[in-house]
């Protein structure tokens, strides 16, 4: 069965763009496409999609309101914000994420044909990571699954990278500190996963390193949100910043975050690279890190998300000596990453998101 997807652009150019990326996976049928919302309410009343792909900009009615709109229903479609107007320090990002948005992607960038061909892994991912939200809470932002080799076989992509691109595999380095770090992994469902589990740490929480999967651009917008919301400080990580008691480092869009130590510090390493299970940032990168640089020291989280980022890398820090803990399938948007990792025996075990900090705390020695 294919997922129906409708298209809602004013230009053109996108909306055949679109039906060309989106046509190209068997999964997905484009049933239609409309120039403004109030053209698209026909066509869903016509016919109803599985999930709208949805302009900000648009004559007549804005995309947001639209959202919002659709959000109300009684049995409302998942929305995925297309547009360029969701760029570094926007307030429609967040405006998306609170009108119900289940997924946010750039428009596809016309350019380099490894560009494009990236592009529609990413759109036809974003799809299909909203549609599985269908009936859940869906306040949330994310950056494409993993399919596997046969997927992006298809599609002409080249096979998926592991995270010994960006740091080879190898024992724990010598610890000269007993100071706990927390790293944690995230994608579809992950934004709002991540507000409920950092509200709930106290100023003086271990530091911690996050890898959500975003776009490049949208990390900023989130981390100064979160920020505003928690009573530890968050911030878009930047190269060399160090990891201290009560902050929390959100990875950069479209960069690899790296836990590095030099004596007892602890820093994060920010850099370019290939995509690593299909990601950048990927969990999977920081994971090996955290294993190498911070070993028995650190406390790993994996939370909601599609495809299997950051499993491999959790067992490495579950054989390090590293506590780790996986979100439950039950309080999962997307239960994929989590039941990957525990497939893979590196999970310690397994809590509700409610429960994951307070979890999180005791393997800390902060809580009993």
């Amino acid at each position: 069965m294919s997922i129906k997807v409708l298209i809602i652009d004013d230009s053109a150019v996108v909306r055949q763009t679109m039906t060309e990326i989106l046509s190209s996976d068997p999964e997905i049928q484009v049933i239609g496409t409309a120039s403004d919302p109030l053209f698209a309410v026909r066509k869903i009343k016509e016919d109803r999609p599985d999930v709208i792909t949805l302009d900000v900009e648009m004559p007549r009615m804005d995309g947001l309101t639209f959202l919002r709109r659709i959000n109300e229903m009684s049995n409302p479609i998942p929305v995925v914000i297309c547009s360029s107007k969701v760029e570094a320090g926007s307030d429609n990002a967040c405006k998306a994420m609170e009108y119900g948005a289940a997924e946010m992607i750039l428009k596809p960038q016309l350019g380099t044909k490894q560009f494009l061909l990236e592009s529609r892994v990413r759109v036809c991912d974003a799809v299909k990571a909203a549609y599985q939200t269908t009936g859940k809470i869906r306040r949330l932002i994310a950056r494409p699954r993993n399919e596997g080799a046969g997927y992006a076989e298809k599609l002409g992509i080249q096979p998926k990278l592991s995270a010994d691109v960006m740091l080879s595999a190898g024992a724990p380095t010598t610890l000269e500190t007993t100071e706990k770090i927390i790293v944690v992994g995230a994608s579809t469902g992950g934004t709002e996963a991540l507000k409920d589990f950092l509200e709930m740490f106290p100023v003086d929480a271990p530091g911690m390193v996050i890898v959500q999967h975003m776009p490049e651009h949208f990390t900023t917008s989130f981390a100064k949100r979160l920020d505003g919301l928690c009573r530890i400080a968050v911030k878009e990580a930047e190269d060399g910043d160090t990891v201290v008691r009560g902050r929390a480092l959100i990875a950069p869009g479209n960069k690899h975050t790296l836990l590095k130590r030099s004596g007892a510090r602890y820093y994060v390493e920010v850099k370019e690279g290939p995509l690593v299970s299909r990601h950048r940032p990927s969990v999977d990168v920081l994971f090996r890190s955290a294993s190498r640089y911070a070993g028995k020291n650190a406390v790993g989280v994996i939370m909601t998300g599609m495809g299997d980022d950051g499993a491999k890398g959790m067992k490495e820090m579950h054989d390090a000596g590293a506590h780790t803990i996986a979100q439950d399938e039950k309080t999962c948007i997307v239960y994929g990453m989590p039941a990957e990792a525990v497939k893979l025996g590196g999970v310690d075990e397994i809590q509700p998101l409610p429960d994951i900090a307070a979890a999180v705390l005791r393997a800390c020695g902060q809580l009993r």
